[in-house]
């Protein structure tokens, strides 16, 4: 080979290697931008962005929670009743019956002190006369509304009450929340508080 022909034939090689360098440089920035999301392979989530699916989610195995309560179901059964009785009870009274008699039903479903307090406050002279001056009749009835607390020895309860009422100026019906406290004594339960149902309660007795 000529000393012409070498150097045309290397000049030939020099140009097919930047050629080839352009074109690996070219390819490997044109991939490098490419956005990820368009890549099929990726899986990256975005921080903040909610999961295509729900994490927390139910399986099929049978969900018992009355074995993470400190009561049983029969338990939470007979205080919910308790606690429905008594505001429907407490609820009924008529202007023209024994105040005391409508106190010794209301008692019969709390604990010692609450059925004092409930006493003094259902035989007090202004209640009374108020009731009588009025000719109220109340017919009070209950139902459960939500389980607010559940303790080893107390549940705490809302409860809805409703009394129809007759009065000397007609009739009317009068709803309210009550937050029930029920307690446990022996193998028994009482109430052992009454609240509207925004206030507090006083909570476990046993606390």
């Amino acid at each position: 080979m000529t000393s012409g022909k070498r150097v045309i034939a290397f000049a030939a090689v020099v140009v097919a290697v930047v050629a080839l360098s352009v074109y690996l440089t070219f390819f490997q920035e044109g991939d490098a931008a490419e956005p990820v999301a368009s890549r099929p392979s990726a899986t990256v989530t975005a921080a903040g962005q909610a999961p295509a699916s729900p994490l927390a989610t139910a399986t099929g195995e049978p969900f018992d929670i009355y074995s993470y309560l400190p009561v049983t179901k029969e338990q939470l059964a007979a205080a919910a009743d308790l606690a429905e009785r008594f505001t429907a009870t407490y609820g009924t009274f008529r202007y023209d019956e024994d105040p005391a008699a409508y106190a010794a039903r209301v008692k019969v479903f709390t604990t010692g002190g609450l059925g004092e307090v409930l006493t003094r406050s259902l035989t007090s002279a202004g209640t009374v006369e108020r009731n009588r001056a009025d000719q109220v009749v109340s017919t009070g009835t209950a139902r459960l509304k939500e389980i607010r607390e559940v303790g080893a020895t107390s549940v705490v309860f809302v409860i809805t009450g409703t009394q129809e009422l007759t009065t000397k100026n007609g009739k009317d019906t009068v709803t309210a929340d009550y937050a029930v406290t029920v307690t446990r004594v022996g193998s028994d339960w009482r109430v052992y508080d009454l609240q509207p149902a925004g206030e507090g309660q006083e909570g476990d007795p046993q606390g």
